[in-house]
């Protein structure tokens, strides 16, 4: 009987020491974020908010731009946890990607998901696409914080089923001129909400008038020009900032931060006498010729 004590004992010890290893391993796992992006609630609140309309023929969205925002947002407020990817879900007719949604999806670390536009120009099936998501990447545990972006009631099927999975939603919003633009039950399941002001969108949103660069006839510039002026206004940014910046700058390439990138392309139009907005192509060139330059000085 002793022995079959000492036997049972030992069989424990190595369960606890299997599981105690387990733990460890989960432990040293990191955390993994992802954004969901409700395009039609952006569009329609940044308008609003920036450009005084919801109606998407009326302003230009630099869809690349605050895409390298969100990220660097979520980076800041998931400081111990790795970006999964952006979901940018969308409405188009018969889900055929517009020249626009195309050139979004083909941005690095973005998954653009479509559901149908009817022809009162609404979204149909988006909400679906988001719940199907959020429920499976947090039901495989690829998922331990969801950043939604969006404001519909019907997300509230999605966030639950992602906390049932034991992931956390966060809400992000966009600030409302009047009232809210965000359900308040949508508000009351999420585990964090936040709100981005005007200053955060204005450098992405803007009314769509003829570029004053583009108004002087300038020839359009190829990425090769695009990128060598990338590298000279990072030599410029080195100047000025100093290694210690670089040193801060590096763990996040390829993306800058809003507040970077944003003076990168003012600086860029102006010594190139072009406007750069709409050109996504010319815009990761522009940021191709910056991070080479910081790059190899480092």
């Amino acid at each position: 009987m002793n022995d079959d004590l000492a036997a049972l004992g030992a069989r424990i010890d190595r369960t606890n020491e299997l599981l105690e290893r387990m733990l460890a391993e989960v432990a040293k796992t990191p955390s993994t974020h992802a954004i969901f992006v409700d395009a039609g609630y952006l569009y329609a609140a940044a308008g609003r908010l920036v450009a005084g309309t919801e109606d998407r023929r009326a302003f230009d969205l630099d869809a690349e731009g605050l895409i390298d925002a969100l990220i660097d947002k979520a980076r800041t407020i998931f400081a111990d946890s790795r970006l999964l990817r952006v979901y940018w879900y969308d409405g188009a007719r018969r889900r055929i990607h517009t020249a626009e949604q195309q050139t979004i999806a083909e941005l690095p670390d973005v998954k653009v998901r479509l559901g149908n536009l009817n022809a009162n120009n609404q979204q149909k099936g988006v909400d679906s696409l988001i719940r199907s998501d959020l429920e499976s990447l947090a039901r495989h545990r690829a998922i331990s914080d969801a950043a939604l972006l969006g404001g519909d009631e019907d997300l509230v099927s999605a966030v639950e089923a992602a906390q049932g999975y034991g992931a956390r939603v966060h809400l992000w919003g966009i600030e409302a001129p009047e009232g809210r633009n965000q359900a308040e039950p949508l508000l009351w399941e999420v585990d964090s909400q936040r709100t981005f002001d005007l200053e955060f969108f204005k450098p992405y949103v803007s009314r769509r008038t003829a570029a004053a660069y583009d108004a002087t006839g300038a020839t359009r510039p190829s990425r090769e020009d695009v990128r060598f002026v990338g590298a000279q206004i990072a030599a410029r940014w080195l100047a000025s900032r100093g290694r210690e910046a670089l040193v801060e700058l590096l763990p996040g390439h390829p993306y800058l931060p809003g507040s970077v990138d944003q003076d990168l392309l003012v600086e860029a139009e102006e010594l190139l006498q072009y406007s750069l907005r709409g050109h996504a192509d010319l815009r990761r060139a522009l940021r191709d010729g910056f991070w080479g330059h910081l790059r190899a000085q480092y």
